[in-house]
């Protein structure tokens, strides 16, 4: 199948208007009518210790999100965010963007994130595996970045299960939230910590489909 790359207003190409499908996820554009599960998933304790999202995180700014700043991303060229959602029941599981985009090296930041009773389920390795396989077959990229706080180990292990490999660590390059002396219902302190940085490479995801089928899914079927 020909595709036609179009070009953002800044200049650079844009990412197109994608659908992606694997056995038991389909990820595809924020709508509106994610507003209400992409707020309750962003006010989760995890996602606010790890990420730099407002806290608390309003429908309002769920909104802004959806409806303004994520489009720009893709039409600008600078990366493109999609919802992940269950294939059978179309419930939000997460999401997954891609930002910092280089159309020159063809390279891309990954990073994702998965509702609380979507966790353990593999789902963040099912969906980052076929965004990766997207972006390197069918969009001609040649190296995708993650990077992980150093104590956020369940991104880590996401980053190994799809063949990322760890090239090194930025030293105190994040700020994560703690709870206020570990009191749940206490405000948040911003703490320093490092970031581990990872990359794929597209020889790097050969046999992880594979090995991810083996656990009991297929990372990936189609894209239209």
């Amino acid at each position: 199948m020909e595709r036609r790359m179009t070009t953002a207003s800044s200049g650079s190409p844009e990412f197109p208007d994608i659908s992606i499908s694997t056995e038991r996820l389909v990820l595809r554009p924020l709508e509106e009518a994610d507003v209400s599960a992409y707020t309750e998933m962003m006010n989760d304790e995890l996602v606010t210790a790890w990420t730099s999202v407002p806290e608390p995180y309003t429908e309002t700014d769920a909104r802004t999100w959806i409806t303004r700043l994520a489009p720009a991303e893709r039409a600008e060229g600078r990366g493109i965010v999609l919802a992940v959602t269950e294939f059978l029941t179309q419930r939000l599981v997460g999401i997954i963007q891609l930002r910092a985009t280089d159309w020159r090296v063809r390279s891309s930041e990954l990073s994702y994130v998965v509702a609380p009773w979507a966790r353990g389920e593999g789902y963040a390795s099912e969906a980052a595996l076929a965004t990766a396989q997207w972006l390197f077959h069918d969009q001609k990229f040649e190296r995708i970045e993650l990077r992980t706080a150093a104590d956020n180990t369940a991104a880590q292990q996401v980053a190994q299960k799809i063949g990322c490999i760890s090239e090194g660590v930025l030293r105190g390059a994040w700020i994560a939230r703690t709870r206020n002396g570990g009191d749940p219902f206490g405000g948040w302190l911003d703490t320093r910590t490092d970031l581990i940085v990872w990359s794929l490479l597209p020889e790097d995801i050969e046999g992880v489909s594979e090995s991810l089928a083996d656990s009991g899914f297929s990372a990936y079927s189609d894209w239209n």
